[in-house]
């Protein structure tokens, strides 16, 4: 593994008890002779120049604050280890009360990288580039706050599919399918996959199931000119431009590619998932034998 020299800190902005936290880290981690650098109040211009020189990025926060760490760290190939300080938590990887064991494993080496793919959003209104952006979870093309259904052309690699009539698309990652995606009825994509998942928004006399693209794929979606409604477009759940008839959303893999430090087992992302989807089913003790037992030897122990 790397030797961790510079480690970067980002509390979340929003969560004041976030702040005492990345202190405490920040003085263990000088106690090894780790460089530290923390920002507790910061946004992606802020914090860019502090990820870039860095070896690693400890983000402190729910799932939004490792979206924003992953975005920014990301284009520089800085991994990022999360701590909870929110309510899912599930990008994370420490509760706040295992720090320090955790810390412990990771200046020992005893961790994993996990790559996650991204996905990159072109908005275009004619030759003019409105905005653009890396998104780790999706970008969904949506209605305004009046409800109205839009309608959007979708096009896959330079080909129409279909024309979506509802409240909107959204265009998810592997890692997105298990966020806004997955409660919309989209399936779970695990994250080791390069695929691009798209999930209709209450869609009205359109096609209305959700379809995993082929790895590479490029997905145009276009205004249609009969839209009265406002249309929005968000990346990572943050605003980035308001729609006009016949502007053009282009979205397709990122090259950069999300680095996320892992502790657990490489077989974790099951489990997580189902500990979270089915919080009132206790675990079962032990692991599945690889030994299939015969029917008599089931009864024997019984």
């Amino acid at each position: 593994m790397q030797s961790l020299q510079r480690i970067g800190i980002l509390a979340h902005p929003l969560r004041p008890n976030t702040a005492p936290l990345a202190q405490q880290l920040a003085r263990s981690l000088q106690a090894h002779g780790i460089a530290v650098w923390v920002l507790t109040d910061w946004d992606a211009v802020q914090a860019r120049p502090f990820v870039q020189d860095s070896d690693l990025v400890i983000a402190i926060g729910g799932d939004g604050a490792m979206l924003r760490a992953a975005r920014v760290s990301a284009p520089v190939n800085v991994p990022v280890l999360g701590i909870n300080a929110g309510h899912l938590g599930f990008l994370t990887e420490v509760s706040p009360g295992d720090w320090e064991d955790s810390l412990a494993l990771l200046l020992e080496g005893d961790y994993w990288i996990e790559q996650r793919m991204m996905i990159s959003c072109v908005i275009r209104r004619g030759e003019h580039v409105l905005a653009q952006g890396d998104a780790l979870n999706d970008v969904v093309i949506s209605r305004g706050a009046i409800a109205r259904s839009v309608q959007l052309e979708t096009y896959i690699d330079g080909g129409w599919a279909t024309t979506y009539h509802g409240d909107g698309l959204i265009i998810a990652t592997p890692t997105g399918s298990t966020a806004y995606a997955l409660a919309a009825g989209g399936p779970i994509l695990p994250p080791e996959l390069k695929n691009i998942l798209m999930v209709p928004l209450a869609p009205h006399l359109s096609m209305d199931r959700p379809m995993v693209l082929s790895q590479g794929a490029t997905i145009d979606v276009v205004v249609d000119p009969q839209t009265a409604a406002e249309v929005m477009v968000t990346i990572d759940g943050e605003l980035v431009a308001s729609l006009e008839s016949s502007d053009q959303v282009t979205v397709r893999a990122s090259e950069s590619v999300s680095r996320f430090v892992r502790l657990r087992d490489r077989n974790y992302f099951y489990r997580s998932l189902l500990d979270r989807l089915e919080p009132r089913i206790p675990p079962r003790p032990g692991r599945l034998s690889p030994v299939t037992q015969s029917p008599a030897s089931v009864q024997n122990q019984e």
